[in-house]
C-alpha cells in the first residue's frame, strides 16, 4: 500500500493532535501500515453490507411471495371443522432449529391438532395456520382452507337457531308497580334471584349460597311470566325465555342439545335469567315406557337437571321455572341444590283484584266515583290475566 496523498494528510493531522494522541509516537511507515489495514477493513465491511443487501433483497423476495401463496390459499370458501384434540410432540421427533428459528416458533412447531371437517374427515395437522395454537381448545370451531387444511382463522361458537331466537333483545320494561296482589311473592323472589344478582358481595362475604332457581307455580293467568320479566328488567341481566314445549323435538337428542346450548349461550353473556315456562311438558314424573318420544322427554329433562348440577353458584346465570302442575313434576327436579325456592301464585284476593284493577287503568280516563272495591267484590275468583 503506497502513501497516498489522503495518507501524508492523515499522518500530518495525527502529528498536530499532540503527544497524547496514538499516533504521536508512530513512525510515518506505521501511520501508513495502519491506514492500509483500515482500508481493507472497510473494503472487507462493503462486501459484507453488500452481500447482506443481497440477502434483505432475498428475504423480501421470500417475504412477498409467501403473503401471495398466504393470499391465494386464504380464497373463499373455506371448510367448516372442530379441533378434536391438541397434541404435544416429543422434541425428538422434531427436526433440529436452525439459526433463523426462534424459541417461540420452535414450540408452536411442537403443537399439532386433531381436526374434524365437515366432510366428515379426521386430519393431522403437523402444521396448524394462521391461528394462535395457544388460544385454541377442543371443541372450537374453526374455518380451514379447503385443500391444505391448515387452520385459517377461528370462528364464534355454535349455537342452535331456536336458542339464539329465545334471547329477548329489547330489556323488558315491566317493573314490580306494575303487579298488583302479589307483594309476598315479589319479596321471596327479589331475596332469591334479584339479589343475589346485584349485591353477590354480601353473599359471598356472610358465607351463604344462593339459590340456583326457583319454581313459580300456580293457576294459569296469575302472573308468573309477568313476574319473571319484572325480575329480569331489575338485575339488568340477560334474559332468556325457553318454552317447554319447544324442548320436545322428534330427533333423538336434539331437546338435549337445545338446553345445552341454552345454557351455554347464558353462561357467555351472564349475568342472564333463564326463564322455563310450562316446564311440566319436560319434567313430569319418570316412568317405564316403550314409546322414543316418551324416551325423548326424558333425556331432555336429565340434560337439564345436569345443567342444573353443572353451572356454579358462582356463576350469575339463574333459573326461574313456571308451571301450574306442580303436582305432576318430577321429585328430583324439585329437590335441593335445584330448584330450590318454590313460590306460589294463587288467585288474587279481594284486595289483590282491587290493587290490579287502579294499576291496569292509571292510563285511562276514569270518573272519580268509579269504586274498585266494588269491582273487586263483583270479581270473585278471576285471575289476573281476566281482570
Amino acid at each position: 500500500c503506497g502513501a497516498s496523498v489522503y495518507t501524508l494528510v492523515v499522518i500530518d493531522m495525527a502529528r498536530a493532535m499532540g503527544e497524547d494522541d496514538q499516533f504521536a509516537n508512530m513512525t510515518t511507515d506505521e501511520i501508513i501500515r495502519a491506514s492500509c489495514d483500515l482500508n481493507n477493513e472497510i473494503r472487507v465491511l462493503k462486501k459484507n453490507l453488500k452481500k447482506m443487501n443481497l440477502e434483505l433483497e432475498s428475504y423480501e423476495e421470500n417475504i412477498k411471495s409467501n403473503r401471495e401463496k398466504i393470499k391465494l390459499s386464504k380464497e373463499l370458501p373455506y371448510l367448516i371443522g372442530n379441533i378434536v384434540e391438541i397434541l404435544a410432540l416429543n422434541p425428538e421427533d422434531e427436526d433440529e432449529q436452525d439459526d433463523a428459528s426462534t424459541y417461540l416458533d420452535y414450540q408452536m412447531k411442537r403443537l399439532s391438532v386433531v381436526l374434524k371437517t365437515s366432510t366428515r374427515k379426521t386430519i393431522f395437522l403437523p402444521v396448524v395456520g394462521l391461528v394462535d395454537l395457544h388460544k385454541l381448545k377442543p371443541g372450537d370451531l374453526v374455518a380451514v382452507n379447503k385443500d391444505s387444511f391448515i387452520i385459517m382463522e377461528t370462528l364464534p361458537p355454535e349455537y342452535s337457531s331456536r336458542v339464539k331466537a329465545m334471547e329477548v333483545d329489547e330489556k323488558p320494561t315491566e317493573d314490580y308497580n306494575d303487579i298488583g296482589g302479589l307483594e309476598k311473592q315479589i319479596q321471596e323472589l327479589v331475596e332469591a334471584i334479584v339479589l343475589p344478582l346485584t349485591h353477590k358481595e354480601r353473599f359471598q362475604k356472610i358465607g351463604i349460597r344462593p339459590p340456583k332457581g326457583v319454581l313459580l307455580y300456580g293457576p294459569p293467568g296469575t302472573g308468573k311470566t309477568l313476574m319473571a320479566r319484572a325480575c329480569a328488567a331489575q338485575t339488568n341481566a340477560t334474559f332468556l325465555k325457553l318454552a317447554g314445549p319447544q324442548l320436545i323435538q322428534t330427533l333423538i337428542g336434539a331437546g338435549a342439545k337445545l338446553v345445552c346450548d341454552a345454557f351455554r349461550l347464558a353462561k357467555e353473556k351472564s349475568p342472564c335469567i333463564i326463564f322455563i315456562d310450562e316446564i311440566d311438558a319436560i319434567g313430569t314424573k319418570r316412568f317405564d315406557s316403550g314409546t322414543s318420544g316418551d324416551r325423548e322427554v326424558q333425556r331432555t329433562m336429565l340434560e337439564l337437571l345436569n345443567q342444573l348440577d353443572g353451572f356454579s353458584t358462582d356463576d350469575s346465570i339463574k333459573v326461574i321455572a313456571a308451571t301450574n302442575r306442580a303436582d305432576i313434576l318430577d321429585p328430583a327436579l324439585m329437590r335441593s341444590g335445584r330448584l330450590d325456592r318454590k313460590i306460589e301464585f294463587p288467585h288474587p284476593n279481594e284486595e289483590g283484584r282491587a290493587r290490579i284493577l287502579q294499576i291496569h287503568s292509571r292510563k285511562m280516563n276514569v270518573h272519580p266515583d268509579v269504586n274498585f272495591e266494588e269491582l273487586a267484590r263483583s270479581t270473585d275468583d278471576f285471575n289476573g290475566a281476566q281482570l
